[in-house]
């Protein structure tokens, strides 16, 4: 006779086969074991099977298991949804809209005519190809606390204007960089008269341009930039358009680099601005853009290809920053006079020899130099040799760094797009320089 004793089975018991006439005897010492029918669970002594309980149970399982997986699932794609849109609306917003506490997202021509004082000549900055930048003083709150920033009218009556502002309203919302000039907001509206207003706030360089500090109206007024400074600067740039080139997806190409489009801050640091004429380098305008689409820039800064109807690319730009580059040298404008019948900037001086270079380059590069070997030599209590090497030397790293930036210059504004360096090569060659230069 089968004897299943004491072995700890569990389960139900079957009823058919040798187990038709099992009897408690045969089972004793199986606690777990159940039997389905009611009356053979009392002959056999077990307890009764709750198969349907039992199914239903795990029925609920197979069920609720999947849905609570899912509906956890959904509500972390949920979360991180919403995170990923919040860090992008706050990576947008510090670029394109206000850091000023109190400034609205956008402000009416009202505000803007009050802050700017009517547009009075007094606050005009500048003027560019599309429109005029005027200083405006604006109220940011009850209190009466106020903010100086700068706003760009753009002028309307222009044909291309308008696409001026769409494009310049289209990078900004999508790039953000030290370097680049910080736009808090914008105004589309109407003026006074019914005509469309455009126009962009953007933050106030309180050393305005550039352009202005190579080219000042008073000469006798004591300010210049330094060699260090301008190093610095062709520094600040090439790392602003090494990050539109590289860094951005799609590439950025600006299309008008020149000195009244680089903005400096209080403390000298330099911003790139005016995205006006800018270019996403996409694949799909790429293929869209037509090549009799015109000259990109401002004349004198112009890579020579799009004079020949070429697209917009990386190394028109590190064209424009080679010409920039030497410009800030030699202190001459590539439309100066003497760049006629065939001679450009970049040839003028890559013709000229390199014991020679020294010559045609700006003399107020070295005034620092000059002051401070003689802080220098002051400071010493034997004098004679010692200052007098100090002062060679000083001038000879001075030589040196500029040498050194006319390359970098002349390897950026090569004729053939195809040997300009990138802006990334171009930024490592001036870090280089400012490395060996900084012993100075």
């Amino acid at each position: 006779m089968l004897n299943l004793s004491f072995n700890s089975f569990e389960g139900e018991v079957p009823t058919n086969g040798i187990f038709a006439n099992i009897s408690w005897d045969s089972l004793q010492g199986n606690s777990r074991l159940c039997a389905f029918d009611h009356d053979a669970a009392e002959k056999l002594r077990v307890t009764s099977c709750v198969t349907k309980k039992k199914s239903n149970s795990h029925l609920v399982l197979k069920v609720t298991i999947p849905i609570s997986a899912i509906i956890v699932l959904v509500c972390a794609l949920c979360l991180v949804w919403t995170l990923v849109t919040k860090k992008k609306s706050k990576i947008r917003n510090n670029g394109t809209s206000s850091v000023v506490k109190g400034l609205p997202p956008r402000l009416s021509y009202s505000e803007i005519q009050l802050g700017t004082n009517g547009f009075a000549t007094e606050n005009l900055l500048g003027k560019g190809a599309f429109g005029s930048v005027y200083r405006a003083v604006l109220r940011i709150d009850e209190n009466g606390t106020q903010t100086t920033v700068a706003v760009k009218v753009l002028d309307l009556t222009q044909s291309k204007a308008s696409k001026s502002f769409d494009a310049e309203c289209e990078a900004q919302r999508n790039i953000r960089h030290r370097n680049l000039v910080k736009v808090f907001t914008s105004c589309s509206s109407i003026d006074h008269t019914g005509a469309a207003f455009k126009g962009l706030v953007i933050k106030f360089m309180s050393n305005g341009n550039l352009d202005k500090w190579l080219y000042p109206e008073d000469v006798e007024c004591g300010s210049f930039l330094t060699l260090t400074q301008r190093l610095n600067i062709a520094i600040d740039v090439a790392t602003a358009l090494d990050y539109l080139h590289h860094d951005c997806d799609p590439p950025v190409v600006h299309c008008d680099l020149k000195p009244g489009n680089v903005l400096l801050d209080e403390d000298m640091t330099a911003h790139v601005g005016d995205f006006g004429l800018a270019r996403f380098l996409s694949h799909d305008s790429l293929r869209n853009e037509s090549s009799t689409i015109g000259l990109k820039g401002s004349i004198g800064y112009i890579a020579p290809e799009y004079g020949f109807g070429g697209k917009a690319s990386t190394s028109g730009d590190v064209y424009s920053f080679g010409i920039l580059l030497l410009e800030m040298i030699i202190a001459k404008k590539p439309t100066d006079r003497m760049f006629q019948e065939g001679l450009s900037l970049n040839k003028f001086v890559s013709e000229v020899h390199p014991s020679k270079i020294l010559d045609i380059t700006d003399p107020r590069l070295f005034k620092d130099i000059e002051s401070l070997t003689r802080r220098s030599s002051a400071s010493y209590t034997i004098g004679g040799e010692g200052s007098s090497s100090s002062s060679n030397s000083s001038v000879f790293r001075g030589e040196e760094c500029v040498a050194a930036m006319v390359r970098v210059g002349l390897s950026c504004a090569v004729h053939s797009s195809k040997e300009r360096f990138t802006m990334r090569e171009s930024l490592s060659k001036l870090l280089e320089i400012k490395k060996s230069f900084i012993g100075f």
